[in-house]
């Protein structure tokens, strides 16, 4: 028996990434571990592996993120093939690498990522692993054995969920993964990556909390140092690497204000040629083309405004214009002088709001660096 175990913080949030990964590829006797979290992901995680460990029959456990779907109709088979074919494999992830000497693990040698980013920002979007599509991966992606597996998909063997635990001390949340892979090896089992197919549900900001990960990284670093080859190693001494690094961080210091500066110019020169564009003869003369559909918007939103206050008797929340150009254009049109409404569309009309508003949008992204 195959068991899924999820840590919830966010109930909705789960219902809509993870449970429907799980009926896909749970079988009839799987069960199904999803609880409220117990604090840190350690704390909770462990007590997942403490529920797991009293389960008669269990053949694996899979930890998962509440935002973390799985994909694979056929995971559990999968799954059972891979545990079976090698008792001495202790995790198995679907996103792995080699020659991991921090819990940066994506600046080892990767492997294998069989994974798909799916973020809501700037209207939802994907990134892809190299080798999420099967039949076209690179040369050097295939199922093998790494050192770190990424923490959003874990499957863990009974041995390990009876004999292995996470290590609170090292924080809330980071470094979790590489460090309990890293007592997966020590303790002689095998940590694989194994094309199993996942969409990981996550927004762009990777890592929320800067000092945490710094705090991490130094706590995994110091306690591996020495026990297991490569950890917290690098060329040259260690009064080196952290000249490097603090020169690394000054140059992206540097960088960063460069790219602020870069974004400044680009939002300028789009403010030019929005200026340019919206003070030429040409769109002027061909403001009256525009004006019936600019009063069609108008009537048909003030249409959709006077149905939904008549059907749901709800207090209406009017729109206000998106510039002070279209004020002037919505005057004239008010009060039945369609000159003075024209005249108004003329100088701005439809493209001059769009234009405010993609000028404020730029200026807020803008503000972001």
């Amino acid at each position: 028996m195959i068991a899924f175990g999820v840590s919830i913080t966010d109930r909705e949030v789960y219902e809509r990434c993870a449970l429907p990964g799980i009926q896909r590829a749970a079988e009839k006797d799987s069960v199904v571990l999803a609880r409220p979290s117990a604090g840190t992901i350690f704390e909770s995680y462990n007590a997942l592996l403490d529920e797991a460990a009293a389960l008669e029959g269990l053949e694996a456990l899979v930890l998962l993120h509440q935002d973390t779907e799985i994909v694979d109709a056929d995971f559990c088979q999968r799954l059972r093939r891979v545990l079976e074919a090698d008792p001495a494999v202790g995790v198995v992830g679907c996103v792995g690498a080699l020659d991991v000497r921090t819990i940066a693990w994506w600046e080892g040698s990767v492997r294998l990522a069989a994974f798909l980013h799916q973020y809501p920002e700037y209207g939802g979007g994907t990134v892809a692993g190299f080798s999420w599509e099967r039949g076209d991966e690179s040369p050097y992606s295939c199922d093998g054995e790494v050192e770190s597996v990424d923490g959003f998909l874990l499957c863990l063997s009974p041995w390990v969920v009876r004999n292995i635990r996470f290590d609170p001390s090292l924080g809330s949340f980071h470094g979790y993964d590489f460090d309990f892979c890293l007592q997966v090896r020590a303790s002689g089992k095998k940590v694989l990556a194994v094309g199993f197919r996942a969409i990981h549900h996550h927004s762009l900001d990777l890592v929320s909390d800067l000092e945490g990960w710094i705090e991490a990284n130094v706590k995994v670093v110091r306690k591996w140092y020495g026990r297991m080859p490569r950890v917290g190693t690098g060329p040259g001494t260690w009064k080196e690497r952290a000249r490097r690094a603090e020169a690394e961080r000054d140059l992206a210091r540097a960088v960063g204000y460069a790219n602020v500066l870069e974004g400044r110019a680009m939002l300028h020169d789009l403010e030019r040629a929005i200026k340019s564009a919206r003070e030429s003869i040409g769109w002027r003369l061909t403001a009256p083309l525009r004006l019936p559909r600019f009063l069609l918007r108008r009537l048909s939103r003030a249409w959709r405004r006077t149905v939904h206050r008549g059907t749901s008797g709800i207090r209406e929340h009017s729109v206000a214009p998106s510039s002070a150009t279209e004020q002037t254009a919505s005057s004239g049109v008010a009060r039945g002088d369609l000159a003075a409404g024209a005249e108004g569309f003329a100088e701005n009309g439809w493209a001059g709001a769009r234009a405010d508003r993609d000028k404020t949008s730029m200026s807020e992204w803008a503000g972001r660096f």
